[in-house]
């Protein structure tokens, strides 16, 4: 997520890193190169230029100037501007409402409109505890209805039963009333998209405003177009009024123009980012978290929320006194594996890690996510008796567990050792009372980034 800019930016603060004195044209010098870092970004010209401009003046203040550390003080102005840019704090939904709140979700076709309604819905119950109702309303596209509702059953969210013969505007206000009716607490509207904005889809859309009146309209915009997203946002905002929107498709842009440009041109918060196809890859937006990733900080509040979901405090115990008496096996090892794969991406992971986000530009993340599998599926072909005791795996054992599991006697050598070794590790850890998920994520047990490295 925001690679190349991450790597610019860098670039840009190398003439200032580590030196005891700077001066106004070290300034300059250094907010050339990021308003240049932030326009091949794509970010839009007069938030570039402001932007630039006002980490300048703050810059070149007698406090940063004459400072015992001024180039941390200039990476820090940059960063106070980055979170100021995208909204200061996460904005949001408007839920405080006599139910059912109503949210609209809006924008052109290929944005991820009904997949985004979707994994909204799934993180209203799951993190909300609201009970939502899903409501296909794009009649045009085809399947449009069962994509919406598949996806519902799916996630366990309800759907209300329309189809293609009712007008939208009739679909929405009969399920917002079956919402009032029957003690659901929001509602999520997924209308009809275009291929670009045109009158007949605003006017569908400003008719569908006015008769169920939304408390939110959630403009869905693929952050991979860039600067073409904002236009989108302004365009929309400018016909129905948006209160926010929701950026898809942020874990594919190395730009990152969309995000930084957004809020600064359209005065609309950025409130949710979709960050994977996983149906719980849809995430609120924190401006000051997304300025530390950009800048190569980590952000490590999102890293612990992922890790306390997904970690059994139980569990975690138990694992730890097993590391404590070197019991931990290959069948503990697999139940990190897929926590961690529950987490998200070996690369997504890594880049809230401070420092490995720029190690993992040197490393092919799908590659990394890759080996995981392997790994799991050298695992997987393993005899219980083998996965609780590894050193009963002899050289037929190999043979067998490389050939149930579509690998080679030297790939399941290599586990085997790399397992090893991470045993030895995780007892160091435990002495010192790490253990568990923060061994693995900590050390060299993660499958792709070192260790077990798969085929050469």
């Amino acid at each position: 997520m925001f690679d190349a800019l991450q790597s610019k930016l860098e670039t840009a603060f190398k003439a200032i890193r580590g030196r005891a004195v700077i001066t106004e044209a070290d300034v300059e010098t250094a907010m050339k190169a990021v308003r240049m870092a932030l326009l091949e970004a794509d970010v839009n010209f007069k938030v570039a230029k402001e932007f630039c401009a006002q980490v300048g003046a703050l810059a070149k203040g007698a406090e940063v100037l004459k400072s015992l550390t001024p180039d941390q003080q200039v990476i820090k102005i940059v960063h106070a501007q980055l979170v100021a840019t995208m909204g200061n704090q996460a904005a949001e939904l408007n839920l405080r409402v006599a139910p059912p709140a109503v949210i609209m979700m809006a924008g052109l076709q290929g944005s991820g409109k009904t997949t985004t309604s979707g994994k909204l819905g799934r993180w209203l119950e799951r993190e909300q505890k609201r009970k939502v109702l899903l409501v296909p309303a794009d009649i045009y596209r085809p399947a449009a209805i069962q994509q919406l509702t598949t996806l519902g059953k799916s996630l366990d969210v309800q759907v209300y039963p329309s189809t293609s013969a009712q007008r939208p505007v009739e679909i929405c206000t009969q399920a917002v009333e079956y919402a009032r009716n029957h003690g659901i607490d929001c509602v999520i509207l997924d209308t009809a998209g275009r291929l670009q904005i045109d009158q007949e889809l605003m006017a569908e859309l400003e008719a569908i405003k006015a008769a169920v009146q939304p408390h939110e309209i959630l403009l869905v915009a693929d952050a991979m177009t860039g600067q073409e997203a904002v236009n989108v946002a302004t365009g929309f905002d400018h016909s129905l009024g948006i209160t926010g929107l929701v950026l898809t498709k942020l874990d594919g842009d190395a730009r990152g123009g969309a995000a930084l440009s957004m809020r600064a041109v359209t005065g609309k918060p950025i409130k949710f980012i979709g960050v994977g196809e996983k149906l719980d890859a849809l995430e609120p937006f924190h401006p000051e978290r997304m300025a530390s990733r950009i800048l190569g900080m980590g952000d490590v509040l999102s890293l612990i929320e992922k890790a306390v979901k997904e970690v059994n405090l139980d569990e975690s115990a138990a694992l730890h006194k097993k590391i404590k008496k070197n019991e931990f096996s290959l069948d503990d090892f697999l139940g990190q594996l897929r926590t961690i794969k529950r987490m998200g991406s070996v690369s997504s992971l890594a880049s809230m890690i401070p420092g490995m986000g720029k190690m993992m530009q040197q490393v092919d993340s799908a590659q990394a996510d890759r080996e995981m599998k392997r790994v799991e599926a050298i695992i997987l072909s393993m005899t219980p008796g083998e996965r609780r005791n590894h050193t009963i795996i002899d050289g037929s054992r190999r043979r067998r567990i490389a050939s149930g599991s579509g690998t080679t006697v030297e790939e399941v050598n290599r586990l085997l050792k790399q397992f090893t070794e991470m045993k030895k590790m995780m007892k160091k850890f435990s002495s010192m009372g790490m253990g568990g998920l923060a061994g693995l994520m900590g050390g060299k047990g993660i499958p792709g980034l070192g260790g077990f490295k798969g085929r050469h």
